[in-house]
């Protein structure tokens, strides 16, 4: 899988980078992504999931479950 959030779907920005006399050249502003290990209480087991750290702060208020639902991902299969 690409560099692509699994729940959010956030994935790299096309961008300029502007230097101090104005040139641009492109860039790529990818998203903070990080591999972790959440517990699924539901499945009860842990899930390895590639999440950006936006998601990791929904998962605070939301559950697990219900965000999977939202994105359409199919827990049992991870």
């Amino acid at each position: 899988m690409g560099r692509k959030c699994q729940l959010t779907g956030k994935k790299a920005n096309n961008a300029f980078a502007v230097s101090h006399s104005h040139r641009r050249t492109k860039r790529l502003q990818e998203a903070n992504l990080q591999t972790k290990r959440i517990w699924w209480a539901e499945g009860n087991r842990w899930v390895k999931l590639k999440l950006s750290t936006k998601a990791l702060k929904t998962l605070n208020n939301q559950s697990l479950q219900a965000m999977a639902k939202a994105a359409g991902l199919n827990l049992n299969k991870m």
